[in-house]
Parts: C-alpha cells; structure tokens; sequence
C-alpha cells in the first residue's frame, strides 16, 4: 500500500481537510499504514497537482481558513486500478526477530526486559483493537459496507493476537539467567 492510495480511501470516504486526514490516521488507517502530518500534507499537494483531487471551493475569506479536498475521477480511478493490481506478500522485516536470532549467538542479556516490554505493547493494541470492534463492529451489524473494514481490524486483531501469544511463548523458552 502507498500513502496516496490511504489518502485517496480516506477522502473517498470522507472528504477532509489535512488536519482532518492527519487526525483520522492516528485514530484508525495510521494503525496499518502510518505516515507523518508532513507527509500527508506533501503527499495531497502531489495529488491536487496531478489532478486526482482538487480543494473544495472556499465560502467566505479563504485566509486562515482549512482546505478541505475531494477525490476527482482520475484519483478514483487510479484507486480502483490499484484496488484490483496484485502484490506478492512483503517479506518480515522486524528487529525483534533479529535480535533473537543474534542472542542465541551472543547471549541473552537485556533480552527478556525487550520481550516483555513488547509484549505489553502488544497486549495494549490488541486491547485497543478489541475495544474499537466492541465499539463500532458490534455481531448485529456485521452487514453491509462495514465488512471489509471489519475485516482489516480483524487481521490487526489476528496480528496483535499472535504477537502477545508467541512473546509469551518466547519469554517462556529464554534460557534461565543463573
């Protein structure tokens, strides 16, 4: 996934100011696909001047006042191209694993303080995961457009899930310290 592609998603399904789109991807795309409020802000300037979407017109004094953008047809389009393009899965790419692997030939001092810190980390999304599908995926309406955003929070679930189970799993086989 890129940033233009999450940005375009978002304005599709709402369209928004910068400060908007910033504040809804700390609040729920930036949960798998991050990005700084200067990189959103560059990244709609891209967009505006390629023409897949534009600023929405301005009532009153345009001075001080937000932009809020819309997606055109060029920017919907490109969406659904990029929608339906295949990817190959990503390769993992996590410290965590590296560092376990480098302990097993350099020893595993600090190691278990790492492990347990990410797996309160871990435990803390999972929880926050679980709140946000208690709170808007409740099982009476699982129907309708809501699945396939339903479904990305459940692969985060899934994620967090395994994480918090194989750090437990892990601290557990660290080799005892004496």
């Amino acid at each position: 996934m890129s940033l233009p592609h999450a940005i375009l998603t978002a304005l599709l399904e709402k369209p928004s100011s910068g400060l908007e789109l910033t504040r809804r991807f700390d609040k729920s795309i930036g949960f798998f696909w991050s990005a700084t409020h200067q990189q959103i802000y560059r990244e709609l300037g891209r967009l505006e001047a390629s023409g897949q979407i534009r600023a929405l017109p301005q009532t009153g004094p345009v001075r001080g006042q937000k932009r809020e953008y819309e997606v055109l047809p060029d920017g919907r389009a490109e969406l659904e191209r990029w929608t339906a393009a295949g990817d190959d899965p990503k390769a993992v790419r996590e410290p965590l694993l590296l560092r376990l692997r480098a302990a097993a030939v350099v020893g595993t001092a600090g190691l278990e303080a790492e492990l347990n810190r990410h797996l309160a980390l871990h435990r803390a999304q999972l929880a926050d995961y679980e709140e946000i599908e208690r709170r808007d995926f409740p099982p009476e309406g699982s129907a309708g457009e809501n699945r396939l955003q339903h479904a990305v929070l459940r692969a985060g679930i899934g994620l967090e899930s395994f994480w918090v189970e194989w750090l437990t799993g892990t601290l557990a086989e660290l080799p005892d310290p004496s």
